[in-house]
C-alpha cells in the first residue's frame, strides 16, 4: 500500500509517543510504592463543572443529539461572544465566531482556507509541534524561527520582518504557549500583526490558554488589535472538557462562509451533546468555578518553579500562563550521565517514575535540552514528584 507523501511528512507526536511509554511503565509500577507520577500531559486534573455535566445530561435526555449548525449552536456563539465582552471588555460579533470539533479542527480550518501550496508560515522554535503540522497538512511549510529566554521563547516583530520572503504567507503565533506557558507582550503583538497586514499577510493566533492567564500585563486577546486576526480558542483546558472535543474560531466576517463550506464537508458539526453542555460554562456559579481552579493553576506554578530551579531544572523565564514549566536539563543531563532531554525523559520515567516530555517534539533551537513539566496535576503530586527528582539527582 502506498502512502501519500502528505502523510510521510508528518512526524510522530512525540509527547504521545512517550505518554504511551509512560503508560506501559505505569502499569508495570502499579503494584509498587511509588507509582508513576503523570506531569507530561497538558490536560487538567479537574473535569467539567456540575452546571456542564447536568447540561449534557439533559441534552442526551431531551434528545437535543442531532446535527447543528456546521458553525455552531447560535446561543453558544452568543455566549461566546458575551465571555469576550464580560472578560476582556472586547466586543467580537457573534457571527465572526464559528464553533469547531476542537481547536485542532479549528487550526486545520483556518490553513485549508488560506495557504496554497508552497506558502509559508512563520512560527517561534520552540512551538507547539502539531500547530507546525496542520500547515505541512495545507501543502504549506512551516519556518521555524529561534527564540530565546529574553525573547520569552516569542517571535518579535523584527525578527518577523527579518525572515519574510516572497513565499512567506503569515505567521502562527501562540499566546499563552506551550511548551513555554508565556505571553506575547500585547505591543509586540500589535507591531507583528501591523507589519503582516501591510504584507498582505495573515495573523493566526492560538489563544487555547487565553483563560489561565496569571498576569495583567499579558492577560489580553489579540482580538482586541484588529479584525483581520484569526484567533484560535478551545473549551479544553480554561474549561476543563479536554475530551470533549469542542473548540471555536474568530474569523473576518468574509471568511465565515469559506470556513463554513469546509466545515460542512469535513466535520458536518462539532459535537451536539458538548455544544449544548458548554452553553453552561458561561453560567456565573460555573465561571466562578473556573476562577478557584486557575488560582489553583498559579499556586501550583508559584510552588513548582522554585522547586525545580532549586534542583538545578532552571526554568529561564516564569510562565505567566497556561500550565507548563520549560526548563533547562542540562545540568540533570550532566549529572545523571545521559545525552540530552530524550534520554533525561526516560530516565525519569524508569527510575523516578516521573513522566516527563523532552523538548525534541517542540522544535530544533536547543530544544534538546530542555524538558517540559505539566503542572495540571495536584499540589500534593507535584510535591512527591519533586521530591523523587531530588533523590534521583543527589
Amino acid at each position: 500500500m502506498k502512502i501519500s507523501s502528505r502523510a510521510g511528512r508528518i512526524e510522530p507526536f512525540y509527547v504521545m509517543e512517550v505518554a504511551k511509554a509512560a503508560s506501559q511503565l505505569a502499569r508495570d509500577f502499579a503494584q509498587s510504592e511509588r507509582p508513576m507520577i503523570f506531569l507530561n500531559i497538558g490536560e487538567p486534573d479537574f473535569t467539567a463543572p456540575p452546571l456542564v455535566q447536568e447540561a449534557a445530561a439533559r441534552a442526551i435526555h431531551d434528545g437535543a443529539t442531532q446535527y447543528t449548525p456546521a458553525t455552531g449552536l447560535d446561543s453558544l456563539r452568543e455566549r461566546i461572544s458575551g465571555w469576550y465582552s464580560d472578560r476582556f471588555g472586547v466586543q467580537v460579533p457573534a457571527r465572526r465566531i464559528v464553533v469547531t470539533a476542537g481547536a485542532s479542527a479549528a487550526l486545520q480550518l483556518a490553513c485549508l482556507a488560506l495557504i496554497d501550496s508552497g506558502d509559508e508560515i512563520l512560527m517561534p522554535d520552540p512551538s507547539y509541534p502539531c500547530n507546525r503540522h496542520f500547515v505541512s497538512a495545507a501543502e504549506g511549510r512551516a519556518v521555524l524561527i529561534p527564540t530565546s529566554a529574553q525573547e520569552r521563547f516569542q517571535l518579535s516583530a523584527s525578527k518577523v520582518e527579518q525572515a519574510w520572503g516572497e513565499k512567506t504567507r503569515g505567521v502562527l503565533l501562540a499566546s499563552p504557549s506551550n511548551p513555554t506557558g508565556t505571553s506575547i507582550h500585547p505591543d509586540e503583538l500589535r507591531r507583528i500583526h501591523e507589519f503582516v497586514r501591510g504584507k498582505g499577510g495573515i495573523t493566526l493566533l492560538d489563544e487555547i490558554y487565553l483563560g489561565l492567564s496569571y498576569d495583567d500585563t499579558f492577560g489580553h486577546t489579540g482580538l482586541a488589535i484588529d479584525d483581520d486576526v484569526i484567533s484560535i480558542n478551545s473549551f479544553s483546558k480554561y474549561f476543563n472538557m479536554t475530551g470533549w472535543r469542542l473548540g471555536w474560531m474568530v474569523v473576518p466576517e468574509a471568511l465565515v462562509p469559506v470556513v463554513e463550506r469546509l466545515a460542512q464537508n469535513l466535520f458536518i458539526c462539532a459535537s451536539t451533546v458538548a455544544q449544548h453542555a458548554a452553553l453552561a460554562c458561561f453560567e456565573a456559579e460555573s465561571i466562578a468555578e473556573y476562577e478557584r481552579r486557575r488560582a489553583q493553576f498559579k499556586a501550583r506554578r508559584d510552588w513548582f518553579i522554585p522547586a525545580l530551579d532549586a534542583l538545578g531544572l532552571k526554568v529561564p523565564v516564569m510562565p505567566d500562563g497556561a500550565f507548563y514549566a520549560w526548563a533547562d536539563c542540562s545540568d540533570m543531563c550532566r549529572k545523571l550521565g545521559v545525552a540530552g532531554s530524550w534520554e533525561l525523559a526516560f530516565e525519569l520515567m524508569k527510575r523516578a517514575h516521573v513522566a516527563v516530555t523532552p523538548g525534541r517534539d517542540f522544535g530544533a533551537a536547543d530544544t534538546g535540552n530542555f524538558i517540559r513539566f505539566s503542572t495540571a496535576n495536584s499540589m500534593a503530586q507535584l510535591q512527591e514528584a519533586a521530591a523523587r527528582l531530588k533523590a534521583l539527582a543527589g
